[in-house]
């Protein structure tokens, strides 16, 4: 099937996975995959994933199994209409026919409609010119169901005659949020499971801004749905429907005019009303404009869409203010701006409602968890966490029992989702009641119960999603200069009011701060656009009392507003004039004239006072406003004509703009400021010697700083700096305040450019603006003023058509007031004072190339933002500031203040002496609010998680307190450090005395730096400002450990873990002329894993020297057998083989010398033990065996894994097994990475360089140790923990590498195999065997020793690659692992060779340590500081206080005979006890199993490597003997059978006599080698018997060990090698009848495995299938005596011969042979050849003695008739011959009668 496929792949195909068992079951899931088969030749494709593409057609690329069936279904799409479809054409065209008198006016949009699904898509028809177009078209797609697609997209294209539709807007809905899984048979009113439905509902459409312009849309992906949409662009009413069982017909048809009327119920309008109340606009980035916010909900309220009509959706554009720090700020003051925008939507509010109330209670539920968790954390009492328990789950009850809201018949409309909806969430949440109600009785685990709970989370989850929320969400823009800037969207339903406080959106009303957005990541900025503070609330239009009701902080008012223009005419302000193009009253924009005479209120209102002068607040803010040091600058300016010489321009002196302005002897210096110097030439930009700077002309710029001739215009720029007196700027503000309110005129060159406050000289234009207040005088009266125009129709502004149409001009400004005189405890904000204590901050990102920061923290409250001091070189900075926040004015109630306090922005810069700072992150935070200075709790610092985006940016210690002013003292300033505030005692942390102890070991792997190598490096570790700084390495290539590594601090840190300091290491290298470049950092966050207890630690190793003895039950390790073994009290036992350590020794008694060795074995292996030893004593007496032989270490490796088949008698000649780590031996459990002499920590460079691949560098070895010291620092001090370290000068070793196999090697080649082979490299010694390559395997057994000679630490890195062979290419990396050996060197645990368990000194076992165990002991003692230890005789030894005997290891005796030296035997056994029970196992004599990983493809396993590793320092001595681990060769013997006769073969054939028959001939060969022989045939065999004496010869491999055949062939006569396969030895002999014209019969075969084969027997008579092991089972008689023909060589006998085609084992004949086995050295001496051929020898073979009968019939015809038809007929033949010669004689008879009788009758 796969190989049909084009390029015989499956590629990107999907899967549809279904239960086998139940083939009707439908989709259980879908996978996607790609496969391929490969033919010789053929190249594989590509797999490379291809991204997710919503056009991927799915249907039709997924594959499903035979049986499993996808019904046809449809969706059927109704599209009755869209609306607020916004502009997307241009009006050029439009323009040119008005030129001509048109006055045809078309809605610019094209608008259809497309509804896609699983890459198949309809298309409704096209509505030109139409922004609200009535589509009423059913759009239908076929699909199989259930589908694996998952998504709905309906999209809006603009079409375009010219060039491609434009996407208006896209709207994606899951199947998932409009279905329900479950049975499809439906009752009356409920379902269990439901298809997919929805509507007849409105979908809203989200893309770019509106706004049209003829450029290109760069926002164009958000209406394609990627990314969210930040501006509402349309709607459309939508139902579908689902059907099953039928395929479309065709995909479009027009709506009947009944489903039109029935759509009609659901477009039914309320109106509602959206307040929005601005309190404080800070971080505002926009400055260069006023800047105001528009609150929208779908196009109501949008500002700039012409099409709107205007309404008091913005608020009054502001100029932004400098805060004294960083930020601006809108300077609103008591004024607060407050917005309403009418809007008309379907009343869904029980679809929302419902929203709501799944909202809170999931809010609820996850806020009692975190109650729970943190409770947990602080490790409460039992009782406690069940009390919060237990609430948790009544309040989820309670919760759970709460009614949806229900829809009101004749306000509300459901369609059928909404009924399924709701019966799905009623049967949940009565689920979730049950459940919680069964936990709240039966729970007893707090973290069982609360994992519980979070399942309740998930479910309520699912249920709180409304896919038909058709109310379009609330956007809120910052417009500056009719430009969007920045926008937030929020979901209508958390403003929605209710009356039902369950119902209520959880945003509705109340004071919420919110962080604006930019409009895309393309525009992504590190600053935040804007921070508001605002309240919200969305309600229908009856409901508005309700928010007037919350605004309890101030007056709602209402205020006519207008604007008076003058412009300067010589001097003299006035309103006429040539100049004056703006009406003499206004609005903002002076586009529409605003008599105050012609303001009248509307119906229900009246006039509160005459007009007054109300200056935007913003214009009595200077230019330095905020700053306490301001620098002035002025440019002199000179001109020249060509070939003159310089002199004063016509404009003597301009602004860095060129526009003019005051000399600086001019510039007067503003109140409560004074100079700090003289005026200045600025010589630090590109000038000449003088300051100037060159250019041909000014209004062309491009000045420069060297003079040419034809340079006509120079300018040079003077600065001087002043700077604020406090007591000064107090008076200077008030009585600038006091005269700018009095006339409130606003100064600018031109109408259209910035105002400002303060007269120029420059100053054309001025304005003010004029207010007056109104009051309601009927509640709910209509807010418009209706003002009459003198203008004509056609002399209205192009501003907007509602106002040409109407002349009737509809403006409001809605703001809110406080009043200063009717609510006295409101009448002023209310005075606060924040304190913010940061301390320190950890795990930075890096903001310089040398890896490090220089970072300050701006802490931004409100309208106010300040900054820490900038620490340098650090990535942990410890600020230890406190930051105050003086007379911060909040509004609101200090209650609402204290419940939702305004949210404070952290921000962390890098410092950078050129250019700006350097963004690092950002985080927020909320304050204690203390409303009495009294207030006695305290501020807990915290940590506060820091973000750059996405990224992890680490995280800031600081903590935050607002105070409220209100006449009492507030606590005492903090401590000062300089001019700086510290963290006050009480907050700061608890300070201990503490030692940090370093062990500054060395340095690895260093990159080069700026191009140069990294060779002397030296390292500063820092904590807490306390630098500790280590000596120089010489020269890393030599040496690059420290030569004084021991380091130490004794400094005063918190107590606490939680507010420790991090610790930094930076690495820098020592290069010439003083230079110290930093070439890696790294940074410690926890110290916790290094705190030691001294006074423990002294301990500990008092308790090391351990009291009392054991017996041997301590000794005996859990889980392991203890087999007793029979021992003769007089045995000689003998160390076999020359010992290399030369300690053998001969025990020649058992009481003087017991030796039991502790056998570990498995009660399997421990029953053959009787059986085995009998048959060992059987062998010896016989001369020996090859069991000797056959005893290797893959004996003791397979017998450690459990495959007793190929150990032989291993475990029962008493040998060890070794440990088998199934994982890389540094990940073992207890050795944990061998990281308890040092940690290896990555140095990275820290910010990102291009030429560094990765972010390592380098690598740091060393080790710390914390401890408290007493505070009295007189007080003796502990001993220091780190001591006894062994030297760092580098040592020789040698280095054996043993490679034992891989398994599960990922392939390589075509053929779905590889060719693997070995590579090592450790520091620059390369070696592999390469030549020795195994072809044709994923599990090769290697069996290699490598063996190198290594510097340590020099060489510490092994690195083994398993590669590919490939002959013409270059060899592929299969996998690769990396070893660390300085650390196995350098560990407690001594990883430098695998301890055995028993000490021999020849054999699989043999010692081969450089050191004896005495040696390991006595230096284990001296490094663990215990007493050395004691030998009493060679049978007991003693360290410390418990004695150790041998007895009690050695139990029973084993069989081997290869053990050395007592005393050495016990020092092992006392090595493999002692360190365990002191928690410091020593390695075990192991084989590690380590993952392969492919640097090509990291983290994806590749195969794993069983080996393991031998370190042998050269100054402990000469290593031992390597073990020789050589893959197991095979030997060659030679098979020798002579076929001497078969006895009763069955007869198959009846010959043309009639009689049974066979031509029988033998066949023979072994099983896997094709080689097949055959003897002759014994013709017309009639009793059964054939006679051969006939011979097979069959050379082959045998691994006698295994007991397996060796098979080397190849796969295909094309490949390059042969494949190895090993097989089980099965000789087969089989009996057959021989046929010349048809197939040969079958007779009867036999099977031995001459391994385990039956015994022959002696007699025909006796053989029989009793022989067969198998059928003397079933009939249940005694065993069957077995042969192994490799010990017995020869056997001679009858076998019996069987077939079992009909399913029953029948004896079909006895075969007589004799069967020889020689090895290919005795086949050379003792030659024979096939059947009977030269040298007919061993034996000799004479023809075999057949009867006469025997011959094929045809070939002698004479024989035949002799021997087979005379034989068997001769009877038949005389019988014949007679009767014939009878006949004969009576016929002549009868001839001659007639006529001798008339002869004599007549006497003729």
């Amino acid at each position: 099937m796969i190989y049909d496929e084009a390029s015989h792949t499956f590629l990107n195909k999907w899967l549809l996975l279904s239960d086998p068992e139940d083939s009707q079951a439908g989709a259980k899931g879908y996978l996607k995959i790609c496969a391929t088969v490969l033919g010789p030749g053929d190249e594989a494709p590509s797999f490379k994933p291809q991204t997710q593409d919503d056009e991927e057609d799915i249907e039709s690329n997924l594959l499903r199994p035979a049986g499993v069936q996808l019904r046809p279904a449809t969706f059927k799409l109704k599209l009755y209409r869209a609306e607020d479809i916004p502009r997307m054409d241009s009006d050029f065209i439009q323009g040119v026919k008005k030129v001509f008198g048109s006055t045809e006016k078309k809605e610019l949009v094209d608008p259809y409609f497309v509804f896609s699904f699983a890459g198949q898509d309809v298309k409704s028809k096209v509505m030109y010119n139409s922004e609200n177009p009535e589509f009423n078209q059913e759009m239908r797609l076929g699909l199989k169901f259930p589908s694996m697609c998952e998504r709905l997209r309906f999209q809006m294209f603009d079409w375009d005659n010219l060039t491609r539709d434009d996407v208006i807007g896209t709207f994606i809905i899951n199947l998932a949020k409009i279905s329900l899984q479950g049975s499809l048979i439906k009752t009356i009113l409920l379902t269990v499971g439901f298809l997919p439905t929805f509507g007849p509902c409105y979908v809203n459409f989200y893309g770019s801004p509106r706004e049209y312009s003829d450029l290109p849309d760069e926002y164009e992906d958000l209406n394609l749905g990627k990314g969210e949409g930040v501006a509402y662009r349309g709607r459309a009413l939508l139902e579908l429907q689902t059907v099953l069982g039928e395929n479309p017909e065709s995909q479009i048809e027009d709506i009947s005019d009944e489903d039109v009327l029935r759509s009609q119920k659901f477009q039914r309008r309320r109106k509602y009303k959206l307040h929005a109340t601005f309190l404080n606009a800070t971080m505002v980035s926009a400055i260069d404009a006023p800047v105001e916010f528009e609150v929208s909900i779908g196009n109501y309220g949008n500002k700039l869409d012409e099409s709107v009509p205007p309404c008091s959706s913005t608020t009054q554009p502001t100029n932004a203010v400098f805060d004294g720090s960083y930020y601006y700020f809108l300077p609103w003051a008591d004024t607060k701006p407050c917005v309403v925008v009418d809007s008309h939507w379907e009343d869904i509010s029980f679809r929302l409602e419902a929203l709501n109330l799944l909202s809170n209670i999931m809010e609820r539920l996850s806020e009692n968890m975190e109650r729970v968790r943190v409770g947990v954390k602080a490790n409460l009492p039992t009782p406690e966490l069940a009390q919060l328990m237990i609430a948790l789950l009544d309040q989820l009850m309670t919760d759970c029992s709460k009614p949806l809201p229900q829809a009101v018949e004749g306000q509300h409309v459901q369609n059928e989702l909404d009924k399924q909806l709701r019966y799905y969430r009623e049967v949940e949440m009565k689920h979730i009641f049950k459940e919680a109600k069964k936990l709240r009785e039966a729970a007893t685990d707090v973290q069982e119960a609360l994992s519980e709970v979070e399942n309740y989370l998930a479910q309520l989850r699912n249920l709180s999603i409304e896919p038909q929320n058709s109310m379009p969400d609330v956007c809120i823009w910052m417009i500056s200069g009719d430009k969007r800037i920045a926008y937030f969207r929020c979901p209508a339903h958390l403003l929605l009011w209710s009356n039902n406080p369950d119902y209520r959106g959880k945003y509705c009303g109340k004071l919420e701060t919110i962080r604006l957005k930019v409009k895309s990541e393309k525009d992504n900025k590190w600053e935040i656009p804007a921070l508001l503070r605002l309240r919200v609330w969305l309600g229908l239009e009856k409901m508005e009392h309700e928010w007037h009701n919350m605004q309890t902080d101030g007056e709602l008012a209402v205020f006519a507003e207008t604007y008076e223009n003058q412009v300067s005419i010589l001097g003299n302000w006035t309103q006429k004039g040539p100049t004056m193009s703006r009406p003499k009253f206004s609005d903002a924009t002076g586009k529409i004239e605003l008599k105050k005479e012609g303001f009248n209120p509307p119906p229900g209102w009246r006039w509160d006072g005459d007009w007054y002068v109300s200056p935007e607040l913003s214009m009595l803010f200077d230019k330095d406003a905020g700053h306490t040091q301001f620098l002035e600058d002025v440019f002199e300016c000179h001109s020249r004509m060509p070939g003159g010489t310089w002199d004063a321009a016509g404009v003597p002196w301009t602004d860095v703009k060129n526009d003019a302005t005051v000399g600086r002897d001019d510039l007067e210096l503003p109140k409560g400021w004074a100079w700090e110097d003289d005026w200045n030439v600025d010589l630090s930009r590109a000038v000449d010697e003088e300051g100037w700077e060159y250019c041909v002309e000014v209004t062309m710029g491009g000045y420069g700083p060297v003079e040419k001739t034809y340079h006509m215009c120079r300018r040079r720029r003077w600065v001087r700096s002043r700077k604020l007196m406090k007591d000064a700027q107090q008076e200077a503000e008030e009585a600038q305040l006091e005269d700018d309110a009095a006339e409130g005129w606003e100064y600018a060159p031109l109408f259209n450019m910035k105002f400002h406050h303060k007269e120029r000289k420059m100053d054309l234009v001025r304005r003010r603006r004029w207010h007056r207040k109104m009051v309601a005088e009927s509640p709910g009266a209509p807010c418009f003023f209706q003002m009459q125009s003198s203008a004509k129709p056609s002399q209205l502004p192009e501003c907007s058509s509602f106002v040409k149409v109407s002349i009737i001009l509809l403006l409001f400004i809605f703001i809110i007031l406080i009043n200063h005189h009717q609510l006295m405890s409101l009448t002023e904000p209310v005075k606060y004072q924040l304190r913010a204590y940061v301390y320190q901050a950890r795990d930075l990102l890096a903001g310089d190339s040398n890896g490090l920061s220089d970072p300050f923290a701006r802490i931004i409250f409100v309208n106010q933002s300040q900054v820490t001091e900038k620490l340098e070189k650090t990535l942990c900075p410890t600020w230890d500031q406190t930051l105050i926040f003086d007379a911060v004015s909040i509004h609101g109630s200090p209650d609402n203040i204290l419940s939702n306090p305004p949210k404070i922005i952290i921000e962390i810069f890098d410092h950078d002496t050129f250019g700006g700072a350097e963004y690092l992150g950002r985080t927020e935070a909320l304050p204690m609010v203390k409303l009495d200075a009294a207030d006695s709790r305290v501020a807990v610092l915290q940590w506060f998680s820091i973000k750059k985006g996405e990224q992890y940016g680490g995280e800031l210690l600081a903590a935050f307190e607002l105070f409220r002013i209100n006449g009492k003292d507030l606590p005492f300033l903090p401590p000062k450090r300089g001019k700086i505030y510290q963290v006050p005692n009480g907050i700061r942390p608890v300070l201990q005395r503490t030692a940090i102890e370093v062990m500054c070991w060395g340095v690895r792997n260093m990159r080069k730096f700026q191009l140069a190598s990294v060779t002397s490096p030296s390292i500063e570790f820092e904590v807490g400002g306390h630098i500790v700084q280590s000596k120089v390495i010489k020269s890393t290539k030599k040496n690059p450990n420290f030569d004084e590594p021991l380091l130490f601090f004794d400094i005063m840190l918190p107590r606490e873990e939680l507010y420790t300091p991090p610790l930094n290491i930076r690495v820098r290298d020592n290069r010439q002329f003083g230079r110290k470049p930093m070439v890696g950092v790294h940074v410690i966050k926890s110290l916790e894993e290094f705190r030691r207890d001294p006074v423990q630690a002294n301990a500990e190793l008092e308790a090391m020297d351990m009291p009392g003895g054991s017996d041997g039950a301590e000794i005996q390790l859990a889980g392991e057998h203890i087999i007793d073994m029979p021992v003769d009290e007089k045995t000689p036992i003998a160390d076999h083989g020359a010992s290399t350590n030369g300690d053998v020794e001969v025990l020649i008694d058992q009481q003087d010398a017991p030796i039991a060795l502790n056998v570990k074995a498995t009660k399997k292996e421990s029953s053959k033990l009787n059986e085995w030893m009998k048959q060992k004593i059987q062998r010896d007496a016989q001369g020996g065996s090859l069991f000797d032989e056959e005893i290797d270490w893959w004996s003791k490796n397979y017998a450690s894994v459990g495959e007793l088949d190929k150990c032989k008698s291993y475990l029962e000649m008493g040998y060890d097994k070794i440990q088998i780590f199934s994982t890389e031996l540094e990940k073992v459990g207890e050795y944990a990475e061998f990281n308890d002499f040092c940690n290896t920590f990555a140095l990275s460079r820290g910010k990102c360089i291009d030429d560094e691949e990765s972010s390592t560098v380098g690598e740091f070895k060393g080790t710390f140790r914390i401890y408290p010291l007493p505070p009295d620092p007189t007080a003796p001090v502990p001993n220091r923990i780190l001591s006894n370290l062994p030297p760092s000068t580098p040592e020789e070793c040698i280095i054996r590498v043993y490679i034992v196999k891989a398994v599960d090697l990922q392939p390589n080649d075509p053929s779905g195999l590889a060719d693997p082979y070995v590579t090592i490299k450790l520091g620059s010694k390369k070696m592999d065997n390469r030549d020795e390559y195994l072809p044709n395997t994923l599990n090769p057994d290697f069996g290699r020793m490598f063996e190198l000679k290594a510097i340590m630490p020099l060489d510490k890195d092994l690195y083994i690659d398993i590669k590919d062979y490939d002959l013409l290419s270059t060899d592929d990396i299969i996998g690769e692992t990396v070893i660390d050996l300085e650390n196995r060197y350098l560990t407690k645990y001594r990883a430098l060779c695998g301890l055995p368990k028993s000490y021999c000194v020849s054999g699989p076992c043999q010692w081969r340590d450089a050191q004896k165990p005495k040696d390991i002991l006595e230096e284990f003692c001296s490094t663990h500081l215990l007493p050395a230890p004691v030998y009493s005789g060679n049978n007991s030894l003693k360290v410390g206080h418990r004695v150790y005997n041998l007895a009690d290891f050695e139990l029973t005796k084993p069989t081997h005979n290869r053990l050395g030296s007592a005393d050495q035997r016990l020092a092992l056994h006392v090595l493999n006890t002692l360190p365990a029970s002191m928690k410091v196992p020593l390695v075990p004599e192991h084989v590690e199993m380590r993952p392969l990983y492919n640097p090509l493809q990291p983290g994806i396993e590749q195969g794993k490597l069983h080996m393991w590793v031998d370190i042998f320092p050269l100054s402990k001595g000469a290593p031992g003997p390597p073990v020789d681990i050589a893959v197991r060769k095979p030997r060659k013997y030679e098979l020798r059978i002579v076929v001497w006769n078969t006895v009763d073969v069955i007869l198959e054939e009846e010959s043309i006599t009639g009689e049974k028959m066979s031509d029988i001939y033998v066949k023979g060969w072994i099983a896997g080698i094709d080689d097949k022989q055959e003897t002759d045939v014994h013709y017309r065999s009639l009793d059964g018997e054939g006679n051969f004496n006939w011979r097979f010869v069959f050379p082959f491999e045998y691994l006698p060990a295994e007991e397996s055949l060796v098979v080397k062939r190849k796969e295909h006569f094309w490949s390059l090698d042969e494949t190895e396969l090993k097989l089980p030895l099965q000789l087969m002999i089989q009996i057959w009848d021989n046929d010349k014209f048809s197939a040969d019969d079958f007779l009867g075969t036999l099977d031995l495995n001459l391994t385990s084969m039956p015994v022959p027997a002696k007699k025909a008579s006796s053989c029989g299938l009793n022989q067969i092991p198998d059928m003397n089972k079933k009939k249940g008689s005694h065993e069957v005596k077995m042969m192994n023909l490799f010990e017995n060589k020869r056997a001679k006998g009858f076998w019996p011969c069987y077939n079992d085609e009909t399913g029953e084992k029948v004896l079909t004949g006895k075969v007589e042979m004799e069967l020889e086995l020689v090895t290919a050295a005795e086949a050379e001496t003792k030659e024979c050849g096939k059947a009977r051929e030269e040298p007919n020898e061993f034996p000799h073979l004479e023809p075999p003695n057949r009867p006469e009968t025997s011959f094929l019939w045809f070939t002698s015809p004479w024989k035949t008739l002799k021997l087979i038809i005379w034989k068997n007929y001769k009877w038949y033949f005389i019988t014949g011959i007679v009767i014939l010669l009878l006949v004969l004689f009576v016929g002549l008879f009868i001839y001659s009668m007639p006529d001798t009788i008339v002869k004599k009758m007549f006497g003729a």
